[in-house]
């Protein structure tokens, strides 16, 4: 999981990175045609039929609809606004999906939960902090990113159990791919060639970005979720180190105290949760 969060960290700045030089939709776009292709073949090695009936049900449509717009948004964020607020908010994403299980999947929550996703959603507003004079509207774009994956990750609970993790990555990556292809047109931007620099940047990204989705996998399947769930919010240390020390970003009271205040939030959903399921 550890792993998994560092790399997600490296991805996150590699698309930062690749948009100061190419059009940030063909960054996108190439993102996610690498992706795609990478898990088509493992798909292929292990004899998966990649298009069957069940990629057409409607909680996988609506997964990879969510999917899109989260790519889309928290993308664009880290692109318009510094890494570490743009990684901060998303921690939160965990918070809103067990609100949206109680809400959609009538999931039981009790009061000391609603407490603790009302305290996370206060530490996403302390982070951005909307009444500051620095307050930059494009802080919504990594809301709704956030919000993006929120759903994506309650479309998977729905999701047919025929549909393997590869399944997801792939129709994951065609969501990048597509979200990509969509900003482009709206921008109407034209893509460029790419130098030996820009090849080897997106060769990178796409292989850190496939690398920390297969061991973010291993990480959920071989390990006991209580215990090993927690472990993502490490992704707040290496985001915010990259925000750091690649491009100048300050580290301010406002983000740190948000930051405790979401984890301490997401960890305690994630343990009562656990303990909802066991057994009496």
């Amino acid at each position: 999981m550890i792993v998994a969060m560092l790399g997600f960290a490296i991805e996150d700045s590699l698309i930062r990175l690749c948009s100061l030089t190419i059009p940030f939709g063909q960054v996108l776009f190439l993102f996610g045609l690498g992706g795609a292709l990478i898990f088509a073949l493992i798909c292929k090695v292990q004899k998966q039929q990649l298009f069957f009936k069940e990629v057409l049900s409607r909680p996988m449509i609506i997964r990879m609809f969510f999917e899109l717009i989260g790519r889309l948004f928290y993308s664009l964020s880290l692109v318009l606004m510094p890494i570490s607020l743009v990684t901060l908010v998303l921690q939160a994403t965990p918070i809103f999906v067990v609100a949206g299980a109680a809400l959609i999947f009538r999931e039981a929550v009790g009061i000391f939960r609603w407490i603790a996703i009302f305290s996370g959603l206060l530490g996403v507003i302390i982070i951005i902090e909307p009444s500051s004079d620095g307050f930059s509207p494009y802080v919504v774009f990594a809301v709704l990113g956030m919000l993006g994956f929120a759903g994506r990750d309650l479309g998977s609970r729905a999701a047919s159990p025929l549909l393997s993790h590869h399944h997801l990555g792939f129709y994951g990556f065609i969501a990048v791919m597509s979200a990509g292809m969509i900003f482009s047109l709206f921008s109407n931007t034209d893509y460029v060639s790419l130098n030996v620099g820009m090849l080897i940047y997106i060769t990178t990204l796409v292989i850190v970005g496939c690398f920390s989705y297969i061991a973010l996998m291993k990480a959920m399947r071989t390990g006991e979720v209580s215990f090993v769930t927690p472990f993502r919010y490490t992704r707040i240390i290496f985001g915010v180190g990259a925000g750091f020390l690649l491009f100048g970003e300050a580290v301010t009271s406002s983000l740190i105290l948000g930051s405790i205040i979401i984890v301490l939030s997401g960890v305690f959903l994630i343990s009562s949760q656990t303990q909802y399921k066991k057994p009496t």
